[in-house]
């Protein structure tokens, strides 16, 4: 077996395979070492330190700071052949975190709760990260073998299992990825080559390098990554995690080399497959063409618009919310994606984003959101907003959430207003780092006015069980309804095809202070916010939140309703 490694700095390497140690000799290739050894699990000697598991280590069975074992891709008995993939225009997606999904948090107990999200109509599932990350169970971000699947889950095969089930189910999977940071446990990179740099900073420490010395290998190493994901794992997209923190400075900027390397092997496979970004820039050149001068991902997600419905639902008004509230936030988002496009941002002091030209850029390439495992988890508590909201608004909610241009995307639970919290977590094994993560997350919120004391702990195993999903929920009528009410609005997407018509120059908004109208081509979306009631017109009524609602009636407060009308717009004053 021919065992192969990027090491330039180091003056000999060796692999320890099978029990027994063996020289390795440069390869041909700069800095890169091989050797043939004969084992399953092996690891790699550095000038005599060592074994460190391998950068490309395909399974830790033993945990991060585990020996690496060999595993043959070529090996899984796949059942999805005839899968062409879903494109991302007109899917919805659904965000679920492994270890809290399920009580056993596997991928082998996720695949039993399939059926569920096929009859609440989603199309395609992200899944929180994966890749290799200390302890049992946290959110994955911290991950540091970024070629392993997490063992705890159901190592490679679980994940092949679960993303063979969801073909078969006709699911998309999509897989979110950290390519920004490692994680500080386990995470041996920089001992092999110069995988960070200190040119730039980042809030976990160095950045990775991607436009320094030895950058060349480094870009393939995570290209490659990110190749192996969706040709081994036959995963239909990637969510790249906060790429705003990607310092790239080369004339070709990692992500739009990813993205072509994406297109070739989509066109190699002749299946779908996307990419979306997550990014704190406000700047549509992610998502536009590389022709035209841009990236060329395929779609990126939009806080401003979760801002905009979250603040205008709850009232929140504190942080990064302080710029949002109005309804004519609501509406500037609704028909731009944006709301800082170039705009004074109160929360960072100063201008921030960039213009969509709704012309060239189809609305489905924002994802829109009511919730997220940032927008949930990173509060305080981890309270969801089915905490601070009555149902009416929640349905409200998720009637503009489904209902605008957007790609929109659920957060497990969210369907059915879970009351489950949804926490971090994390299971730090080394005593100083579990302290100091705990630590941490009480001086955050310190500083914001929390008592200490009211902050969970990270560490403890109870927060982590706080936030595993509680399924007995869905039988509660207050669950239900809301439940049905999800269902109810997927299916309209589906059978409505204004309301996945990609266009934003098709987009209008009127508003007031308590309400707002939608219009999607002869789709009226009315939205009263409000307590008190506003006229409806006339038309089909195709969907309302309450059911005494009626065409040319009143709408009451905290309410929605969809109609098909003819005609001009409608003034609900």
């Amino acid at each position: 077996m021919r065992f192969e490694v990027w090491a330039p700095a180091a003056e000999t390497v060796e692999v320890e395979a099978g029990g027994e140690r063996h020289a390795m000799s440069p390869s041909g290739r700069p800095g890169w070492w091989a050797a043939e050894a004969e084992g399953d699990d092996y690891g790699f000697v550095l000038d005599g330190e060592g074994p460190l598991p391998d950068p490309r280590s395909p399974w830790q069975p033993d945990g991060v700071h585990g020996l690496s074992r060999v595993y043959d891709h070529g090996r899984f008995p796949w059942t999805d052949g005839a899968w062409r993939g879903r494109p991302l225009a007109g899917s919805v997606l659904y965000e679920l975190h492994t270890g809290t999904f399920t009580p056993e948090g596997t991928f082998d107990a996720a695949i039993e709760r399939l059926d569920h999200l096929v009859e609440l109509g989603v199309d395609a599932v992200q899944l929180m990260p994966v890749a290799a990350f200390p302890g049992r169970h946290g959110w994955g971000y911290d991950g540091v073998d970024l070629w392993a699947v997490h063992d705890p889950y159901g190592g490679p095969d679980g994940l092949k299992r679960f993303v063979d089930a969801c073909h078969r189910r006709g699911l998309a999977v999509v897989l979110d990825v950290v390519y920004n940071h490692l994680g500080p446990s386990g995470n041996y990179l920089s001992r092999y080559g110069p995988y960070f740099t200190d040119a730039y900073k980042t809030p976990w420490g160095p950045a990775v390098n991607v436009d320094h010395a030895g950058s060349d290998e480094v870009r393939a190493f995570i290209i490659g990554n990110a190749l192996m994901w969706l040709r081994d794992y036959h995963l239909d997209g990637l969510r790249l995690d906060a790429v705003h923190a990607i310092q790239d400075h080369r004339a070709l900027h990692i992500l739009e080399e990813l993205a072509a390397a994406v297109s070739r092997l989509k066109a190699q496979t002749g299946r779908e497959m996307f990419l979306i970004a997550e990014s704190d820039l406000g700047d549509p050149r992610l998502v536009t063409s590389r022709e035209a001068g841009g990236y060329g991902l395929n779609a990126q997600w939009s806080d401003d618009f979760h801002h905009a419905l979250h603040s205008a639902l709850t009232g929140e008004r504190q942080g990064y919310y302080c710029d949002f509230g109005s309804m004519s936030a609501l509406a500037k988002t609704l028909t731009r994606a944006f709301f800082h496009d170039g705009t004074w941002s109160s929360f960072r002091g100063r201008s921030h984003g960039r213009p969509v030209d709704p012309l060239r850029t189809p609305g489905h390439r924002f994802l829109g959101f009511l919730q997220n495992h940032d927008q949930v988890g990173n509060r305080a508590t981890g309270d969801r907003i089915s905490a601070a909201l009555s149902l009416r608004l929640l349905k409200v909610g998720a009637g503009l959430l489904l209902t605008a241009p957007f790609t929109p995307m659920l957060f497990m639970g969210e369907e059915w207003g879970a009351g489950t919290p949804w926490r971090f977590f994390t299971d730090h094994q080394e005593p100083e780092l579990a302290r100091a993560v705990s630590e941490g997350r009480r001086r955050e919120f310190a500083s914001h006015g929390w008592d200490s004391e009211d902050v969970p702990d990270p560490q403890d195993p109870e927060t982590y069980r706080r936030s595993v999903l509680d399924w007995a929920e869905q039988g509660k009528p207050r669950h239900r309804e809301l439940l049905d009410w999800y269902r109810a609005l997927i299916a309209l997407r589906r059978a409505c095809p204004e309301l996945t018509d990609p266009r934003l120059t098709e987009v209008s908004v009127e508003h007031d202070e308590s309400w707002i109208v939608l219009h999607r081509g002869p789709l009226r979306v009315v939205a009263n916010l409000g307590t008190g009631p506003v006229p409806l017109p006339e038309g089909e009524l195709l969907l309302a939140s309450d059911p005494a609602v009626r065409p040319g009636g009143e709408l009451p407060g905290e309410s929605l309703a969809i109609l098909r009308t003819a005609g001009a717009p409608v003034d609900p004053r």
